[in-house]
């Protein structure tokens, strides 16, 4: 049987992560979230006093071992070993991971990860740029979308954090839409042959009944 890859694309917290896992179980393929290799490498750099201004080099890079996995319905990211799951949601890591995130140099980091990752098995993965230029040629394509309050909102409620306002997260959010979809490097952009979906008032059940009568319908 060839190998099958499902790239699933869109704005932050449109619910990418959530969908592919549930995808990839049905389908018994593997997972992996590409938003989770640069949350990682951020959180790394950070550690380390790299700033976002500065080239990472290759020794850089031949220090940081990033592993995912995801078993029973648990997701967990290693790094160099240590796992870091809950630590690169961080409210931090969450502010500074765009301006990592569109190094050249880091997103070819990245996509070596993902590529080496297809080699083995039908892959499904989550991300901003998997079906324009990861994997081009990926066999279903998926572009998620959603309002900016609600993506907020469902972000608030995911870091847990009474601190951080709701209306400070929207205009992140908003912001790194910008940054995302204007960068000169894999911007954010929906593939020509990608099926958009806004989430917006769809059920996380609704948004995964569609995408997965898509897979199946083809």
């Amino acid at each position: 049987m060839n190998k099958v890859i499902i790239a699933i694309d869109g704005q932050a917290s449109t619910g990418k992560s959530t969908q592919a896992k549930k995808i990839a179980v049905n389908l018994d393929f593997d997972y992996r979230d590409s938003g989770a290799y640069y949350r990682a490498i951020t959180y790394y750099l950070l550690n380390n006093n790299i700033n976002y201004d500065l080239i990472v080099s290759q020794e850089i890079f031949d220090q940081i071992n990033i592993e995912q996995t995801y078993n029973e319905g648990f997701f967990r990211i290693y790094l160099n070993d240590i796992d870091i799951t809950d630590r690169i949601r961080g409210h931090r890591v969450s502010l500074n991971v765009s301006n990592y995130a569109k190094k050249p140099e880091i997103r070819k980091f990245v996509y070596d990860q993902l590529r080496k990752s297809a080699e083995l098995n039908s892959l499904v993965v989550d991300g901003r740029d998997i079906g324009t230029v990861v994997f081009p040629n990926a066999n279903f394509k998926f572009f998620l979308i959603a309002e900016p309050r609600i993506r907020a909102e469902r972000r608030h409620k995911q870091i847990n954090d009474k601190s951080v306002n709701v209306d400070v997260i929207e205009k992140e959010i908003k912001l790194r839409d910008k940054i995302d979809s204007t960068r000169e490097i894999a911007p954010l952009r929906k593939a020509d042959d990608a099926y958009k979906i806004d989430v917006s008032n769809l059920t996380i059940e609704e948004v995964y009944k569609k995408m997965l009568k898509k897979v199946k319908s083809d």
